[in-house]
């Protein structure tokens, strides 16, 4: 039986549908000791499968990933378009921060993509653009709509996708699924997030597949983590802010951390406006939220 090497590019109901190398499509199972690892295929995963036919053929290994996530659930993921809403709901520069570090520890190029930006005022829209200036001078791509999914900002959004597999995140009612529908129609997916709830029940199978749009591979389901668990320690915090970065060979002490060390560069960029200020603060806050996660013992004794 011929082997070869192919991506997954659709899961459904126990079927992985792989894009060998040679660009011709194969449906397979996966092998029963997969399940014996505690490992599952998942969409983007690069995979070494056996076939007599296009439709008989069974995943023997999976490459190392270099990342997966869970909600959508697709591995080996380059780049997210970070839906993010600027009015209903309200823009939370904390909920996008969590969203950029955890992606940067995940080796995931976001892309920031403001919605809703026709709800806001004249003079909110020009404190977005300053929003918008201090994450592009942070060395992120950042998209700001003049109007609602306008061309010029899904062409934009397009631009990025080519050699890269990318996935649609963003929290619940940011517009994941209509910027999605607005930039590939066939795909006509479910907007609303009554009727996604409502429909979760029903339907057990979950979809995932791959779709090929502006020479690259965009997830069709969008998704949202919580981005509520950091999994570095508090001293490897700083290497995931990328402004920071920019900074920080400049600090006086080597592995300083940017809170009450003297001659910090970080600290004085903030100062200089270099660094936006709500950055700074989101670190902060993010050092202590990981440090509190050390164990305490004897905690309710302290009451007494």
């Amino acid at each position: 039986m011929a082997e070869y090497h192919g991506q997954i590019h659709l899961a459904l109901a126990g079927f992985y549908d792989v894009l060998a190398e040679d660009g011709v499509l194969y449906r397979t199972r996966a092998r029963g000791n997969f399940r014996k690892r505690d490992m599952k295929p998942l969409v983007g995963d690069w995979v070494i499968f056996s076939a007599e036919t296009q439709h008989e053929g069974y995943i023997l290994d999976i490459d190392e990933r270099k990342n997966s996530l869970v909600r959508p659930p697709v591995a080996n993921v380059d780049q997210a378009i970070l839906v993010t809403a600027v009015k209903m709901p309200d823009f939370s520069d904390n909920l996008l921060d969590r969203q950029l570090v955890t992606l940067e520890e995940d080796q995931i190029e976001p892309v920031i993509y403001f919605t809703k930006t026709d709800l806001l005022s004249p003079s909110e829209l020009a404190h977005l653009e300053e929003v918008a200036a201090g994450y592009r001078a942070a060395g992120y791509d950042v998209i700001v709509p003049e109007k609602a999914f306008d061309d010029a900002s899904l062409a934009e959004v397009a631009a990025t996708f080519a050699g890269k597999l990318s996935v649609f995140m963003g929290q619940t009612g940011a517009g994941k699924s209509t910027l999605l529908n607005h930039i590939a129609p066939e795909l006509n997916l479910k907007t609303g997030e009554v009727s996604q709830a409502l429909s979760r029940g029903r339907h057990t199978t979950r979809q995932v597949g791959l779709l090929a749009l502006a020479d690259g591979l965009v997830a069709d389901t969008p998704g949202f983590s919580s981005f509520e668990v950091f999994n570095m320690g508090a001293r490897d915090l700083t290497h995931y802010f990328r402004d920071f970065n920019q900074f920080s060979p400049k600090c006086r002490f080597r592995g300083c951390v940017h809170l009450n060390e003297p001659g910090c560069a970080v600290k004085e960029a903030v100062e200089n406006g270099d660094i936006m200020a709500s950055r700074y603060t989101n670190y902060q806050l993010f050092y202590d939220l990981i440090e509190g996660r050390r164990p305490v013992y004897n905690k309710h004794d302290k009451k007494h």
